[in-house]
């Protein structure tokens, strides 16, 4: 994974470290610690993915792979390829919008009942 290895780049290269199973094995769980206990600690993580993931997940799964396909392959207008990767532009641009507008709405109801670790 890029951020494992960007982590023990710079710990090697940096800090001096040895590299070493140990190494990998000591930085990565933690790591990989701090990143739960992050989640855990936000009541509200699976409404902000939604939020977040609304922005990315959508154009990086069904927009932007059409769009790239059309400039590439330019099929005849109205074919039933064109079609179809019109159709998924126009409901990945909609997830894209309506995604984060739910997330945001579940964190604004639920904000009253949000404790910390819970």
């Amino acid at each position: 994974m890029p951020v494992f290895d960007m982590m023990e780049t710079y710990m090697v290269m940096k800090l001096k470290f040895t590299p070493s199973f140990g190494l990998r094995l000591i930085s990565r769980t933690t790591y990989v610690a701090l990143t739960m206990l992050i989640g855990i600690s936000i009541p509200f993580f699976g409404s902000l993915l939604g939020f977040l993931g609304g922005f990315a997940f959508a154009p990086t799964s069904f927009f932007l792979p059409c769009i790239i396909w059309l400039k590439l392959k330019k099929p005849r207008t109205f074919s039933l390829s064109w079609i179809i990767n019109w159709a998924c532009i126009i409901i990945g641009v909609l997830l894209m919008i309506v995604s984060p507008i739910g997330a945001m709405r579940n964190i604004i109801l639920s904000a009253k009942h949000y404790k910390f670790f819970s």
